[in-house]
């Protein structure tokens, strides 16, 4: 073995490190509470590789090659799953989705005193000025589907929470992130608890929004995603498997609030 060669085989892996292995490249996570090598693939699809500190370089680059074959696998199903959110523009005839249908974004002069977004004769009217920043444009749309959502949405809480036999709980729509919903138990105090819908939601069709309204509402009666979790949705939505597929495939093309610059 010669003197290089010795070197790169005393070499440990170290926590922030990158290191390439046969084309793939990962940062390295090293951990003194770690006692096996591991392997993630992040959601923006780079690569993790969690080692023991202290462990040498090359079993960390042999633990990769052996599981090469997992790691690709796992890169093409990300890839095929990948978010393709659209930006869009603050400018006249933009297209906007609000359950399921489309609408031409208006640019007006003359808009409410409040300047707030509205849904006029089919068309989604917005204040000139708010066109002029993005994200002034930005939060006056969003704005408007928290406003819009939460009145549709009110509308269908009570009877899916009567159909399923739960309380009905609070309602709010903002921004959850890359979440379509979420929901929050109530104190003993109260015992009402709180559904919040993220509000790009509302771009989606009314049963995909009715799918997340009875997953929340399961919930109410069943923490954690178990066999009883889905089985309470089931009863409600006996086909919920392909509003869920549906639910994934057109939801990752949906516009999460990002604005091209002008």
């Amino acid at each position: 073995m010669t003197a290089l060669a010795e070197k790169r085989q005393d070499r440990t892996a170290v926590d922030g490190d990158w290191v390439s292995v046969d084309g793939l490249s990962l940062r390295v996570r090293a951990s003194a509470r770690r006692k096996r090598f591991a392997l993630t693939v992040e959601p923006d699809a780079t690569l993790t590789l969690h080692v023991p500190e202290g462990r040498p370089t090359v079993e960390a680059e042999g633990f990769v090659r052996a599981h090469r074959e997992w790691v690709v696998a796992k890169l093409g199903q990300r890839e095929r799953t990948r978010p393709l959110n659209p930006a869009k523009r603050l400018s006249e005839g933009e297209v906007f989705r609000y359950l399921g249908r489309t609408y031409r974004l208006a640019v007006s002069d003359s808009t409410p005193g409040d300047g707030r977004v509205r849904l006029i004769a089919g068309r989604l009217v917005i204040a000139r000025k708010h066109t002029e920043d993005a994200a002034e444009g930005r939060t006056a749309l969003v704005d408007w589907y928290c406003r819009a959502g939460r009145a549709w949405a009110g509308n269908r809480l009570q009877p899916w929470a009567a159909r399923m036999a739960v309380g009905e709980p609070e309602l709010d729509v903002r921004d959850l992130g890359q979440k379509w919903g979420a929901y929050q138990p109530g104190d003993e105090a109260s015992g009402q608890g709180r559904m919040s819908l993220g509000w790009p939601l509302f771009q989606l069709p009314m049963h995909l929004v009715d799918y997340v309204i009875v997953h929340e509402l399961a919930h109410v009666k069943v923490s954690g995603h178990g066999a009883g979790f889905w089985r309470l949705v089931r009863l409600a939505l006996p086909e919920y498997e392909e509003r869920r597929a549906e639910l994934d495939e057109l939801g990752r093309r949906m516009w999460m609030g990002e604005i091209e610059p002008r």
